[in-house]
């Protein structure tokens, strides 16, 4: 747990992927869109991945991948960015991490 807290907390947008991963890759290029850049961490590529794995699940994760973290805080899966975004919420979410305005 503490690799996963680490490397979430690191970095302002935080997403634990797998290089597979089509629904990962996808958040990414939301994020992309939005004007935000986010680290990217490939569980797959990760000796620690099947680990890191478990953890997000018990973090509260839906699914392993993505996992998307924002300032820190576990925001959850495609479900919950995808949701956060329809309803309005994801921009005002990520506006302190924009490289744009």
């Amino acid at each position: 747990m503490d690799k996963v807290m680490r490397l979430a907390s690191e970095k302002d947008v935080v997403v634990f992927s797998k290089s597979s991963c089509c629904l990962c890759y996808a958040i990414t290029i939301l994020f992309q869109e939005l004007g935000v850049t986010s680290t990217v961490h490939e569980i797959d590529q990760d000796p620690e991945g099947r680990e890191m794995e478990k953890t997000l699940v018990s973090l509260g994760c839906n699914a392993p991948v993505p996992a998307i973290f924002v300032g820190g805080r576990l925001v959850g899966s495609t479900n919950e960015v995808m949701s956060l975004h329809l309803s309005g919420g994801l921009i005002p979410m990520l506006k302190p991490y924009q490289t744009w305005c």
